[in-house]
């Protein structure tokens, strides 16, 4: 018997941003493979499911990716349905594209779900465009876990020209923030972190590059950085979707 794997992106946390797709394939699996950031109420639309956490957060990994690799392969062998669930999108640092290449390898089919990526969705739900007429036509997403990883990158990005959205980069902001001073980039140049985005208890700092590596907060939320002019828009933006939408004022404050 050979199972069908689906790689699901699960958006920014809130269940009703979740695809229909999504929605469908949850409800129907055998099997829930989630990652650290998935939420509770996320894993509740799998009624059926055994659920399987292989999270990885901060270096702290409960499963190496190989190890996926053959669950993912083993259930779908079994004859299960199985969803990879993911924060945000599957192919954007979420390491879907190896696991579409195991599951290519094995001879196992599945298919690949597409998410809303916390790069877009955390910005729109703070008040940021991430791309605005007269402010930036453009907008870059890298990952900020290692200068290794965004170093090169920034290094060929004009200072000023676009959007910047770092994901996994609260802890080294402070790296960040002198990396691009130190390529040019304005010290008063606006800089926000999105808390939790679409989470109950979510916030947002803004600040300036500047002021980055020293911003101060307690939280366990997961954040991202945005920097770059688009970020003067939130106070106006955040203040129309808070008039708009009940509940919304909850969500975002500095």
């Amino acid at each position: 018997m050979t199972g069908f794997v689906s790689l699901v992106g699960a958006g920014p946390g809130d269940p009703e941003l979740l695809t229909l797709r999504a929605l469908r394939r949850l409800r129907d699996a055998d099997l829930v493979l989630n990652d650290a950031l998935v939420q509770e109420d996320l894993l509740q639309l799998a009624p059926k499911a055994q659920r399987f956490y292989v999270g990885k957060r901060a270096g702290r990994h409960s499963i190496d990716q190989e190890g996926i690799h053959r669950l993912l392969v083993r259930a779908a062998k079994r004859g299960q349905k199985v969803v990879r669930l993911k924060c945000g999108d599957p192919f954007v640092l979420g390491r879907g594209g190896e696991e579409a290449l195991a599951l290519e390898a094995a001879g196992v089919a599945y298919e690949v779900v597409p998410g809303i990526s916390s790069a877009l969705a955390a910005p729109a739900l703070a008040g940021i465009p991430v791309t605005h007429r007269g402010l930036a036509s453009a907008f870059a997403v890298v990952s900020g876990h290692a200068e290794s990883s965004y170093a090169p990158i920034l290094d060929g990005i004009a200072p000023g020209s676009l959007t910047l959205v770092v994901l996994m980069g609260v802890r080294t902001r402070g790296a960040i923030a002198a990396h691009l001073i130190g390529r040019g980039w304005a010290a008063h140049t606006p800089a926000a972190i999105i808390h939790g985005a679409s989470h109950p208890g979510s916030f947002t700092w803004i600040g300036d590059l500047a002021t980055l590596g020293e911003a101060s907060f307690e939280t366990d939320l997961p954040g991202i950085l945005v920097i770059g002019e688009v970020v003067k828009l939130s106070s106006q933006i955040r203040s129309e979707q808070q008039s708009a939408a009940p509940g919304a004022a909850e969500r975002f404050f500095l």
